[in-house]
């Protein structure tokens, strides 16, 4: 079975805390579950919904893109005598948290604010259905010493993103960047699309890898081409299960190379999925366009030409410390029934996604 090898029972102590549950549900256990779902009147897939559950928790990596506080005017207190109001979230981020929240299907949104400033106040921070919890939690900046209570080999940076928090309740967790471009239809198409392969990252922005003979190392690129390889972690969703082996499981040497860049996190986190399922992530729809364009022509730091050197670098490391290439091809995408057909668009049941561009 598909991750057998990589189970770790201080995870959980059933199966169904497990992403590879729905491979055991296929098969003969799969039929006995579902018969003894129609006798107890429920739908034949009762088995794995309960399993996987039908919410998902939203947590988004924040505080690279806050705009700076303002003057409010007025006399003292603040730089020149004037009082400093209180930082608000950026735009995009605030408009993604929106949207999230309005999905059917979002049990909590939990804000990694990894700035060097304090998060804004509660009072600015964008109001959510009530049912949706809205946490905004301050994670350590820079290396060095590890999360309190963490254990394993994660240090205080960027993998914070993927620390096994006790927040995430949820099997499934949707992992974005705080300037990622999403509606409501695609966050929850994705989400049901990932019910059928839990044991997979499924989302968004693709990207490949490829040998390269003349430097005789792995290469990274962006570019769009009839496959791919690695689905990024800022616009995607994955089982819980993955964080605690990130942060327990891998070696610290990967950890290093992470934190001493401040970069590839969601390399390493395609590297270990690969490595434990030996499949292919997911991608779905044509969207090429998934980051939010700063305003004022502030550059965003996953745009820094040095960002990709490093990514290339990342790659060669990872492969070498794995022993080989994890990473497994694949040109598989999943759209919605209807996408884009010339019908009405009355008859399709996520609209939203029409409307944006590729």
């Amino acid at each position: 079975m598909p991750g057998g090898l990589v189970t770790l029972p201080r995870f959980a102590d059933s199966w169904s805390r497990f992403p590879f549950y729905s491979e055991r549900l296929g098969g003969v256990e799969g039929a006995a579950a579902g018969a003894a779902a129609v006798l107890a009147g429920e739908p034949p897939g009762a088995a794995l919904t309960a399993a996987l559950g039908e919410r998902f928790t939203a947590v988004v990596y924040a505080g690279q893109l806050a705009p700076p506080a303002r003057s409010s005017g007025g006399l003292g207190g603040g730089l020149g005598g004037a009082p400093q109001a209180a930082p608000t979230p950026a735009p995009a981020l605030t408009r993604l948290l929106r949207n999230v929240g309005r999905s059917a299907y979002v049990s909590r949104v939990v804000v990694l604010w990894s700035g060097d400033r304090p998060p804004p106040p509660r009072s600015r921070w964008p109001s959510l259905p009530g049912h949706v919890p809205l946490n905004v939690l301050q994670l350590q900046t820079g290396t060095g010493p590890k999360t309190p209570g963490a254990g394993g080999g994660a240090g205080a940076g960027i993998s914070q993103r993927f620390f096994p928090h006790p927040l995430i309740q949820t099997a499934a967790v949707l992992s974005l960047d705080e300037d990622t471009l999403l509606t409501t239809d695609e966050v929850d198409f994705a989400f049901q699309v990932w019910k059928s392969f839990p044991d997979r990252i499924v989302g968004y922005p693709a990207r490949s890898h490829y040998w390269d003979d003349a430097k005789g190392s792995w290469g990274y690129t962006s570019k769009w081409t009839n496959d791919y390889s690695m689905v990024l972690t800022g616009a995607a969703f994955y089982h819980r299960y993955y964080n605690y082996l990130y942060w327990h499981w891998l070696s610290p040497l990967l950890h290093k190379t992470v934190e001493q860049s401040q970069n590839c996190e969601d390399i390493l986190m395609n590297f270990l999925v690969s490595h434990v399922t030996r499949r292919p992530p997911i991608k779905v729809t044509q969207r090429k366009q998934y980051k939010d364009q700063p305003a004022g022509g502030a550059r965003s730091p996953w745009n820094d030409p040095d960002h990709f050197i490093q990514r290339q670098t990342c790659l060669n490391t990872f492969a070498a410390v794995f022993g080989y290439m994890p990473l497994l091809r694949s040109n598989m995408r999943l759209d919605p029934v209807l996408f884009k057909d010339p019908v009405s668009n009355m008859r399709k049941k996520y609209r939203q996604m029409e409307l944006v561009g590729s």
